[in-house]
């Protein structure tokens, strides 16, 4: 770590629980976001605050005026610019030293399972259920952790799925996937900007403590934010052993998982409460 690194992150370093080592860790690590809105914006700025070495930030959307209420990466300059470059252009600013890495595509594949691969950890800030499972799937696959937020009117949560751990739960057990859940539109329903602030910026601090190795995760925990009466509730809950994506498959088709289509980017999985076919306790 250079002098210049000492000075900057000194803040983290003066941290007992993280100090130097952990800060060393955050500088080593590349982090995967997918989603460069409300709730990627804070999330990808508090990462590269903090040092994380390299972001591939990943968004097939541009910048729109009506995203400006919440999406703090952007700005009214850069309205039509590919959101993954408008991310880049402010993560810059922000710390240069951070390797960023925009992508304007729609994740899907072999593309996304790629690269979930290449990560450290995965954060996943999307809108939508199918491109919420495929994400689950690849990280299923990889044994990533992945950092998923969620938010919509005044509901928010957040929870880690900690992959690494044999008897972590997935997405999946919490929120199976199914045809007829009805998906929520944030253009529709609108959403308190505020509230994908705090989703995101917890996101980013559960994916700092994973890649420092530090502190407890929200691993079985699904947090949940009424922002309106400001209260918050924890849901706990288990491995579902019945799980079609995390459950142990027969031998030699450990490597698979379950092909399902990309989705709609238009509608949104803002679902802020747990599935009743969820093994919650």
């Amino acid at each position: 770590m250079t002098d210049e690194q000492l000075l900057r992150y000194s803040r983290h370093i003066l941290l007992d629980a993280l100090g130097i080592e952990g800060q060393q860790r955050i500088l080593d690590s590349h982090a995967l976001i997918v989603g460069a809105g409300g709730l990627g914006s804070p999330a990808a700025l508090y990462l590269a605050s903090a040092g994380i070495g390299r972001i591939t930030l990943v968004d097939d959307d541009v910048v729109d005026l009506t995203n400006l209420q919440r999406q703090i990466l952007h700005t009214e300059a850069r309205v039509g610019m590919a959101k993954a470059e408008s991310g880049r252009q402010a993560l810059a600013a922000l710390n240069p030293a951070v390797e960023v890495v925009p992508r304007q595509s729609r994740l899907a594949g072999a593309e996304l399972d790629a690269l979930v691969g290449s990560a450290d950890i995965v954060l996943d800030c999307t809108d939508n259920f199918a491109t919420r499972h495929a994400i689950n799937r690849a990280c299923v696959h990889h044994r990533k952790p992945l950092v998923s937020g969620a938010a919509i009117r005044f509901d928010g949560q957040v929870s880690v799925y900690d992959l690494a751990r044999d008897d972590a739960p997935c997405y999946h057990c919490l929120f199976p996937e199914a045809e007829d859940v009805e998906e929520v539109r944030c253009a529709v329903m609108g959403v308190f900007a505020p509230l994908t602030g705090i989703v995101g910026t917890m996101q980013a601090a559960e994916a700092l403590k994973l890649v420092a190795g530090i502190g407890q995760s929200l691993n079985g925990r699904l947090l949940l934010l009424d922002a309106l009466n400001m209260e918050w509730r924890t849901v706990k809950f288990r491995r579902d052993p019945d799980c079609a994506v995390c459950t142990p498959k027969p031998a030699g088709r450990s490597g698979e998982y379950p092909a399902r289509p990309d989705a709609d980017r238009e509608s949104s999985a803002h679902v802020c409460r747990p599935a009743s076919s969820a093994p919650a306790k």
